[in-house]
C-alpha cells in the first residue's frame, strides 16, 4: 500500500488499465484529476462539448475494441454526457465515463453545479460506482474496466466528489477483479449447438442474419466461414451492416425499414434463419408478427435476456457469437455433410440480380446515391467510415457497401444525431493510420460541428461529406409522405456556409457540385493532414427508398 490522493490513484489505476488517451473538458469539480493528469502519460483530448467527449470515446471503442474513456465535471458538464453514454449502450459499446461530483459533504443539499448523475445515468449504463474513500477508487476503476468490455459490452460511470479526489488514504492496487453475483456467459452449451447444427443440415432455404453482436465478438472470419461451408444467404440488420463483405456473392445487405430490396424478400423465403448477435428491433423486423414467420429461428446471443425478448425463437443460446460459430463450424466438419442447396442458390440469385437489375443509378446526375457510390470508388477499402443520423445514414445503408468487415461504424440504437463526426475523430485516434471520413447530413453535422476545433488544434485529419439538401431530410420525407407536405420546422436554409465554417476553424473547406468534383474532393481529404469539410449541395426533394411503414411488415415495403 502507498498513501495517494484520490485523484493521483484515479490516474494510476487507468495507466494500468491501459488507458493512453482520455476525451474530456475541465470543470470545478474535476480540476484535482485534471491536475494529474497534467504529470501523466495519458493522452487528453480537449472537446467544445462534454457529449463530443462521450462520441469520440465510443468511436474509439469501437475501432479499437478496448473501452474508451470520457471526463466531465459535474452538473451540466455530467448531464451533456448522457446522450453520448446512452448512444453507447444502446449499441453495446464499452465506455468508462468519469464524472467529477460535489463534495461528498454537500451532496444532497443543492450545492452549486451538483446533480445525481447517478440516478440520471442508471437507466443507461451497465452499472454506476461513487467512491466515498480515496481507497475505494482503484478497486472500482478496475471492476468499471471489467464490467464495461466483458459479457454484453457497454457504458460504465464513475462518479468521484470533489473532496474524494483531494484526499489521501491508503491505496491498494488491484490485480484481478471479482464481482459476486456477475458472470458473463461466454461458451455456448454444446447441446444446443448440435441441435441447432440438426436444423441447419435440415434446411432447404437457410439464411444467417448477422447483428452488431458479430462486430462487438470480432467474428467476421468465422461469419464467413460458415455462410461459404452452408453455401447461404448473409442478409445483416442495419447494426451488423458491414460484419460481412457487401460486394461478397452471397451477401444480402441489410434488411428492414430501408433495407435492400432483395434482402427483405429473401428472408421471409428463409427455412431456418440463424439470427447472430441480434435484438431483432422494430427498425429491423417491421411488424414482428409477420416477420419470418415460416421459418425455424435459431438466435445466438451473449445476453440471456435477448432470447425471446421481441421475437419467439425455435432454439436459443447464449453465448459469446464468435465461440458459439467457432463451435457450429466444428461441429459441421466433424459430420462431413452439407445439404444440396442448389435451387436455394438459384433462387437467391436469381432474386438478387432482378433486384438489382431493376435499380439504375444516373452517375452523370449528382444526387445522395451517385456521391455514395463515387465515394465507395475513391475511398479504400480499409478506409473508416462513420455516419451522421437520418437520410444520409439509411442512404449509405443502401448504397456504399462495405468491403472490409468491421470499417462501418453508426448510432443504430439510439440513432443520435450529431454522432458521425465526433465518432470519426474517436475512431482516428485509434487507428490513426487508416483514412476516416464520416457520411453527415447538414441537419446531423450542425449539431456537433464544433469538434472541428478539436479535429484542428489535436492534429486528427478526418473529413466530413455533407450530403447538403438543406433540410431536416428525413423528417421532411416523411412530412411529404404522411402530413400532405406541410413542412414546418425542418427548413434549414443551408445556413451555415459549411466551406466558410471549416475555414474559420482553420480546417479544409470544400463545394462540390458535379460527381467528378466529389471524387477529387475526397482525394483532397485523403491527402490532407488538416481536417476536411466537403459541402454537396442536393434536392431537398430527395428520398429514401425503399420504405417500410412502421407498423407493416417486410413484405408491405413501398419500392419507390
Amino acid at each position: 500500500m502507498v498513501k495517494l490522493s484520490g485523484s493521483k490513484s484515479l490516474i494510476k489505476q487507468l495507466q494500468n488499465e491501459g488507458v493512453k488517451v482520455l476525451f474530456g473538458m475541465p470543470g470545478g469539480a474535476n480540476l484535482p484529476i485534471y491536475d494529474e493528469l497534467y504529470n501523466s502519460e495519458i493522452r487528453h483530448i480537449l472537446v467544445r462539448h462534454e457529449q463530443l467527449a462521450a462520441h469520440m470515446a465510443d468511436g474509439f471503442a469501437r475501432v479499437s475494441r478496448r473501452p474508451g474513456v470520457c471526463v466531465a465535471t459535474s452538473g451540466p458538464g455530467a448531464t451533456n454526457l448522457v446522450t453520448g453514454i446512452a448512444t453507447a449502450y444502446m449499441d453495446s459499446i464499452p465506455m468508462v465515463a468519469i464524472t467529477g461530483q460535489v463534495a461528498s459533504t454537500t451532496i444532497g443539499k443543492d450545492a452549486f453545479q451538483e446533480c445525481d448523475i447517478i440516478g440520471v445515468s442508471t437507466p443507461v449504463t451497465k452499472y454506476s460506482f461513487q467512491p466515498m474513500k480515496p481507497s475505494e477508487i482503484p478497486q472500482m476503476v478496475k471492476k468499471a474496466f471489467y464490467i464495461a468490455s466483458s459479457g454484453r459490452p457497454g457504458p460504465v460511470l464513475i462518479d468521484i466528489p470533489k473532496d474524494i479526489q483531494t484526499a489521501e488514504g491508503e491505496i491498494e492496487f488491484p490485480q484481478s477483479v471479482a464481482i459476486r453475483g456477475y458472470e458473463p456467459i461466454i461458451e455456448p452449451d454444446p447441446t444446443k449447438i448440435e441441435k441447432a447444427v440438426d436444423e441447419i443440415l435440415s434446411a432447404e432455404r437457410p439464411m444467417i442474419l448477422a447483428g452488431g453482436g458479430v462486430a462487438i465478438s470480432g467474428a467476421f472470419s468465422e461469419l464467413q466461414t460458415l455462410a461459404e461451408m452452408l453455401m447461404s444467404p448473409v442478409a445483416t440488420t442495419f447494426k451488423g451492416k458491414g460484419v460481412f463483405n457487401e460486394t461478397h456473392p452471397l451477401a444480402l445487405g441489410p434488411i428492414g425499414m430501408h433495407g435492400h430490396v432483395e434482402a427483405n424478400k429473401l428472408i421471409l423465403e428463409a427455412d431456418v434463419l440463424l439470427a447472430v448477435g441480434t435484438r431483432f428491433s422494430d427498425r429491423s423486423t417491421g411488424k414482428v408478427s409477420d416477420f419470418v414467420p415460416n421459418s425455424k429461428i435459431i438466435h445466438i446471443d451473449i445476453d440471456p435476456s435477448e432470447i425471446n425478448k421481441n421475437k419467439t425463437v425455435d432454439l436459443g443460446i447464449v453465448g459469446d457469437v464468435r465461440a458459439s460459430l467457432r463451435a457450429i463450424i466444428e461441429s459441421l466438419k466433424r459430420r462431413a455433410r452439407m445439404n444440396d442447396l442448389g435451387k436455394w442458390n438459384k433462387r437467391f440469385n436469381e432474386v438478387k440480380e432482378i433486384c438489382r437489375s431493376e435499380f439504375k443509378v444516373d452517375m452523370a446526375k449528382l444526387s445522395a446515391i451517385s456521391i455514395l457510390k463515387k465515394l465507395r470508388e475513391v475511398l479504400p477499402p480499409e478506409a473508416l467510415v462513420t455516419t451522421e443520423v437520418g437520410q444520409c445514414q439509411m442512404w449509405a445503408s443502401l448504397h456504399f457497401d462495405v468491403i472490409q468487415p468491421g470499417t462501418f461504424y453508426s448510432s443504430t440504437g439510439l440513432g443520435t444525431m450529431g454522432f458521425g463526426f465526433p465518432a470519426a475523430i474517436g475512431a482516428k485516434v485509434a487507428s490513426p493510420s487508416k483514412p476516416v471520413l464520416d457520411i453527415a447530413g447538414d441537419g446531423s453535422f450542425n449539431m456537433t460541428e464544433a469538434a472541428l476545433a478539436t479535429a484542428v488544434l489535436d492534429n486528427i485529419p478526418v473529413i466530413v461529406l455533407v450530403i447538403n439538401n438543406g433540410m431536416l431530410g428525413m423528417v421532411a420525407q416523411w412530412q411529404r409522405l404522411f402530413y400532405g407536405r406541410r413542412y414546418h420546422g425542418v427548413k434549414l436554409y443551408s445556413i451555415p456556409d459549411f466551406v466558410k465554417l471549416a475555414e474559420s476553424y482553420r480546417a479544409q473547406g470544400l463545394r462540390a457540385q458535379s460527381i467528378d468534383e466529389v471524387g477529387k474532393a475526397v482525394k483532397l481529404g485523403l491527402r490532407s493532414d488538416i481536417a476536411t469539410v466537403i459541402d454537396v449541395p442536393i434536392s431537398p426533394e430527395e428520398d429514401v427508398f425503399p420504405f417500410v411503414v412502421p407498423g407493416t411488415a417486410l413484405k408491405d415495403m413501398i419500392i419507390a
